[in-house]
């Protein structure tokens, strides 16, 4: 193999060591301290690659390895470094990595490209901190607007403008982030699973076929508090049970619209918060995620349905539903998974089509060029979680063809 295992392990082992949970999983939010010293790693690695590193608008690493004709279009590559609460240290950076290796292999071969290569490393891409996930890559795809940025906030009310400045990053210059098509002739993604089909199946790799699309939906329910223990159960404006109901009916239209379609309400914040209070209000966050279209928009009407149906007729109860984020289903290019395939069974690997349930930025960019995913398999399925685990030579089989991928894109005509 060109790649290396021991620099692979290497990498991981020390982008893990920015955290401010530690011992409790990886825990790295955009635009905080962690952030701040995984970055500098990333810069640091990137040079020592003979990369020539800028760091864009909305804070996205990127390392250029510029190619014989500059004038062509970049064939780019990489993932995301943020994490999720509590996660898991290879979800997101070991697409990073295989970024780092790729470079290297460059470098260790002295090899040009005939198209410039560009590794990045992306942040936010979880929307842990300001609930607008895939952010950099939706400013890559012209997607990302001013008006969030100035209004989703994190848990302290720090809107990601807000957070932005203090990183030293401009939010004026959002639009000189934004990628034209003509720009960036492919898009390579590396990922760990997340899922146990590869393991359980003692697969090396997953060419990705098709990544979901997803709705992530704000739903606020607004009633009044009042005392628990004296206002009768028909006099309550009760903003809890209002939302609880529009919970059951995502999941009920989920089962409903079929064709694997999934709902999920995992994240609520009930106030005042007290047991002896009626909620009087009631925010909460549905996840919609469909490979159909129409599975999607069938799902987000039912629950827009389903909130103004809970609060009709009750005196002092409101409904607001906002659709947070809109990212359609998208198909992986032919092209580029037949080189993916071609190249694993070249280094005798296992392989497998698969279907991504989990949202990644290669989906977004696929609005701007043509995209790859691989997978790479998830020890026991687990991700999201402290127990998240790649083993670092099943990972080197993932970068490995990934690596050798670029490389052919990068010297197609």
């Amino acid at each position: 193999m060109k790649t290396k295992v021991e620099r692979i392990q290497k990498d991981i082992e020390a982008l893990s060591a920015f955290n401010s949970t530690p011992g409790a999983g990886l825990t790295r939010l955009s635009f905080t301290p962690e952030h701040k010293a995984a970055q500098d790693y990333l810069i640091g690695a990137m040079e020592a690659a003979g990369l020539t590193v800028r760091i864009d608008p909305v804070g996205t690493v990127i390392g250029r390895l510029e190619g014989s004709d500059p004038t062509l279009p970049v064939v780019m590559a990489g993932s995301h470094y943020d994490s999720v609460k509590n996660g898991g240290n290879f979800d997101g950076p070991a697409g990073v990595v295989m970024g780092l290796e790729t470079a290297r292999v460059y470098q260790d071969l002295g090899k040009q490209p005939k198209h410039p290569v560009e590794f990045v490393a992306m942040i936010e891409e979880e929307g842990t901190r300001f609930s607008g996930g895939l952010f950099a890559s939706r400013a890559m795809a012209g997607r990302l607007t001013a008006e969030e940025l100035a209004t989703f906030h994190d848990k302290d009310g720090i809107t990601t403008g807000e957070a932005m400045k203090a990183f030293g990053l401009d939010p004026a210059k959002l639009s000189e982030a934004v990628k034209k098509p003509e720009e960036v002739k492919n898009f390579i993604e590396l990922h760990i699973e997340q899922g146990p089909i590869l393991e359980n199946g003692g697969i090396d790799v997953g060419i990705v076929k098709t990544i979901v699309g997803i709705k992530e939906v704000q739903v606020t329910i607004t009633g009044r508090p009042d005392h628990a223990g004296t206002t009768p159960m028909d006099m309550r404006a009760d903003a809890f049970l209002a939302a609880s109901k529009v919970a059951i009916a995502a999941n009920e239209a989920a089962i409903a619209a079929g064709h694997g379609t999934v709902a999920t309400v995992g994240k609520v914040n009930v106030l005042p918060g007290a047991f002896n209070i009626v909620p009087g209000k009631v925010e909460f966050f549905v996840d919609i995620r469909s490979q159909y279209t129409e599975c999607l928009d069938e799902v987000f009407g039912k629950v827009k349905a389903a909130a103004e149906a809970a609060v009709e007729g009750v005196k002092d109860l409101s409904a607001d539903v906002k659709l947070m984020m809109d990212i359609t289903p998208v198909n992986m290019d032919p092209h580029v998974c037949a080189l993916m395939t071609k190249n694993a069974e070249a280094a005798d690997m296992s392989h497998k089509e698969m279907l991504s349930g989990a949202g990644h930025d290669a989906q977004v960019m696929g609005g701007v060029t043509k995209v790859g995913l691989i997978f790479v398999q998830s020890k026991n399925g687990r991700s999201h979680c402290p127990e998240e685990w790649t083993d670092y030579d099943k990972l080197q089989k993932g970068i490995e063809v990934a690596c050798e991928t670029i490389m052919q894109l990068a010297d197609e005509d």
